[in-house]
Formats: structure tokens, sequence, C-alpha cells
């Protein structure tokens, strides 16, 4: 059952409050998490989609005299980031995110043509200061800092709060993450996923969904989902070579119709991941309308 309403705030523990934005959908859950950091000098993290009402509700969450002095965005998808830009016109704050929406991207995907891709990307996001990994950046009485999580998108970036971790869309507790090539690197997603879960984090707050009470357990699940779709995607080219149409029926054949296109980008990461480890071939070249075999 969805916990909160759009548009209105809910105070999730001291100092962190959360408006949530009004565009549910399979791929969004409930909608965006927009959440408001600190008291006085309020941070905020993941504006969300260029939405009036949106705009509305984040100003009306804030107290008298309270004033938004930074706005920083996980990664620049269309869910996450135009809303930055409007925000920081009325309220004068500063834009940080890892770059713009291109920035991050691997060399193993800059390398491939003709893989699509491009779902949500706000090809027009551009902060107005970019965070290296291990920046940390402090207001009134609040610190972030940032970790560049690529994988979800070359971009990403998550932010740890203490020992929280603002997860943007890397870890969420209600689905896995979409890996959508050339954007999405599934081979940095499980790395970053790998580094994330040994730093000891005691909550998550994804972008999308409820808090994660475990977020160490939840980044080891995630990992190994991850690594269980991977044996099926071999299992799966076990009987001889198989298109991306073909393994996606075979892996994916318990996923509802809504989310096959969703699943159908994941495993094209995984395709490119494991023929970089050299597991598989693509005939003729790696590309989702090759023919892939196991070596």
């Amino acid at each position: 059952m969805q916990p909160w309403q759009a548009g209105v705030p809910v105070t999730l523990e001291p100092g962190l409050r959360l408006v949530l934005a009004p565009n549910p959908s399979p791929m969004t859950h409930w909608g965006t998490n927009t959440f408001l950091i600190g008291q006085g000098a309020v941070a905020v993290i993941d504006p969300g989609p260029a939405l009036p009402a949106h705009l509305a509700a984040i100003q009306a969450a804030l107290a008298p005299g309270e004033r938004i002095t930074h706005i920083f965005v996980t990664h620049a998808h269309l869910d996450h980031a135009p809303l930055a830009r409007p925000l920081a016109d009325v309220t004068g704050a500063e834009v940080l995110a890892f770059g713009a929406a291109d920035a991050g991207r691997s060399p193993r995907m800059a390398g491939l043509s003709g893989l699509v891709g491009g779902e949500g990307v706000d090809h027009g996001f551009v902060p107005d200061r970019c965070l290296a990994d291990g920046a940390e950046v402090q207001g009134g009485d609040w610190s972030l800092t940032a970790l560049h999580t690529p994988g979800h998108m070359g971009n990403h970036l998550c932010f740890g709060w203490q020992d929280r971790l603002f997860s943007g869309d890397h870890v969420m507790g209600w689905a896995p993450s979409l890996v959508s090539p050339p954007e999405g690197d599934m081979t940095d997603y499980l790395a970053a996923l790998t580094r994330l879960a040994g730093q000891g984090w005691r909550r998550a707050y994804p972008a999308h969904g409820a808090p994660i009470e475990d977020a160490g357990q939840r980044i080891s699940a995630l990992i190994a989902h991850r690594r269980m779709r991977e044996a099926a995607i071999l299992a799966a080219l076990s009987p001889g070579p198989a298109t991306l149409e073909t393994l996606t029926a075979r892996v994916y054949h318990d996923t509802p119709a809504p989310l096959i296109p969703a699943a159908r980008r994941n495993l094209l990461a995984h395709l490119i991941d494991l023929a970089d480890r050299n597991q598989i071939s693509a005939t003729p070249a790696l590309h989702p309308d090759a023919e892939f075999s196991r070596i």
C-alpha cells in the first residue's frame, strides 16, 4: 500500500522530509521521491519531473523562514532532473550533479554503436557544479558525500548522509534497476553495487518506493539477483546460438508484458558485460540484432 500521498510532505526522521511527485508508472512505482534535508538552509535531492504542481508542493513543504540552498540530482533522467532548473530559478539555489546526461559513460559503451537506448534521458540537463566521487557538500546542519555509482546511468550519484544512503535508482526496494545501454552499463552497475555493499549503510532512501531498512542486505540481494540472471542467460545459450528476442522470451518468461521492453534492455546489458568478460560472443558484432553464443 502506498504510504504517502503525492504533494503532501512527510517527515521520515529528524531533518529529513519527503515530497512525492505525482508521476506514478510501471517504471517509477508511486512516483519520484523528492527529499528535503536539514532545517533552515535546506538541500533538495531529486526535484523530479517538470510539473508545476510538484514545484509548488516542494516550496510549500518549507517552514517559515526556510530556504532551499542546494539542489542535488542523482542522474539526468526525466523523472529526476527537469525540475532542477525551475526550482533553482525561484530559489536561487545551486544545482549539483556528477555532470550532464552523457557524463560518466564508460569507454565500453562509447565504443559500441547501434545500441538504441536513450529512454527517458533529460538531454538538456546541465548542473551548475559538477561533483566528483567523494566530494563533500555542507549546509547549515547537514553534510552530504557524493558517491559516483554508474550503471543505471553513467552520471548517477548516490549521496551519503551519516550512515544513511540516498540511493537514487541504483538501489531500490520494490524492483531492480533498469540498466539500458549505452546510458546504462551492467559491468559498472555491479561494480558500484559491490562498492556500496562494503560501506555499512544502515538505511537507504531510494528515489522510488519506500525506505530500505536493511540497506546492506538489499544490496547483497540485488547482486545475487544479477548473478542469477547472468546464470540464466548462459543456461539459455547452452542449446546453441540465440538472438536477443529469443533469450528475452527464455529468461524473462514470467515477466509481465508491460515490463518486457525493460527486461530486453537489461538482458542486452548483461550480454555486453558477458561479452566483455569473454564468456559469450556476438555475430557479426555486438549489437541488439546479433546472434549470441557461449564461448
